[in-house]
């Protein structure tokens, strides 16, 4: 194992027992394959990286922004973080704390979008023309 994977793993393990109240209500709806039956990691390390949340199958970060990302410095950082993912073929999925205090079922419904169709029934997304949540959600809160 490489230096800097065997540092972000021991560093994951500190920050699941240091998740944020909007990390940690987050999680509540991501744990135990609630949805379509995928599995979310929390604080997953990937390479140099720690993922918020992570479904392994499906290639899905999902990343909780609270205002310490609103800086410019921290916003680059990101930028370069998520290239770093996506060269491996990740996707990420970056969602605002506000959201998730105001907006959760909407944004619990953009993972479940984000995700690939699963063998278990869904229920009508936005981008198949069912339910009326912003089909651009979790697109809009990524470009802040």
């Amino acid at each position: 194992m490489r230096d800097k994977e065997r540092k972000s793993r021991s560093f994951a393990k500190v920050l699941r027992r240091r998740m944020t109240d909007a990390e940690t209500i987050l999680w509540t709806q991501l744990r135990r394959d609630r949805i379509d039956g995928y599995r979310f990691r929390r604080q997953h390390p990937i390479g140099p990286f720690i993922a918020d949340f992570a479904c392994i199958p499906a290639k899905l970060v999902v990343e909780v922004d609270g205002v310490t990302h609103w800086s410019e410095e921290v916003f680059d950082y990101d930028r370069r973080r998520d290239a770093y993912l996506k060269a491996l073929g990740w996707r990420v999925l970056r969602v605002q704390n506000i959201d998730i205090y105001e907006q959760l079922g909407n944004v619990v419904e953009a993972i479940a979008v984000a995700l690939p169709p699963s063998t278990a029934t869904r229920s009508p997304s936005p981008a198949s023309g069912g339910g009326k949540i912003k089909a651009n959600f979790a697109l809009a809160r990524s470009k802040k």
